[in-house]
């Protein structure tokens, strides 16, 4: 792996959660194609994308910035999550785990930013 963000076991776990939001998108009715299914995904692709883009070449203050931007991706999801479960579009545990796996995600991004001097 050549780039910093893909040695982060954080970004790694951020990447494995877009593909489970992915599939989980697969269920959702098509008339949600470009409503929930689209910000859902946005939002779970921003969180890696955030990551990434931040430990590259940029200070530590850029970098904390950036995963502030990751965190509210994550809240995003989470959003989307409780709008999914009150739509019938996903289970109860469905939401569950995936509400613990965002969870888990952004507690993992805001120890890393606390850890940035």
């Amino acid at each position: 792996m050549a780039f910093k963000f893909e040695n982060l076991k954080v970004w790694q776990l951020s990447v494995d959660f877009s593909a489970e939001i992915h599939e989980m998108t697969r269920q959702f009715p098509k008339e949600e194609l470009f409503i929930l299914t689209s910000q859902i995904k946005r939002a779970a692709d921003s969180i890696s994308l955030n990551i990434a883009e931040g430990s590259t070449g940029q200070s530590n203050p850029e970098f904390k910035r950036f995963l502030g931007i990751a965190i509210r991706s994550g809240i995003e999801v989470l959003g989307c999550l409780h709008l999914a479960k009150r739509r019938k579009l996903i289970s109860e545990n469905t939401f569950q785990r995936q509400y613990e796996n965002c969870s888990v995600l952004i507690r993992m991004i805001q120890a890393l930013r606390n850890k940035i001097i």
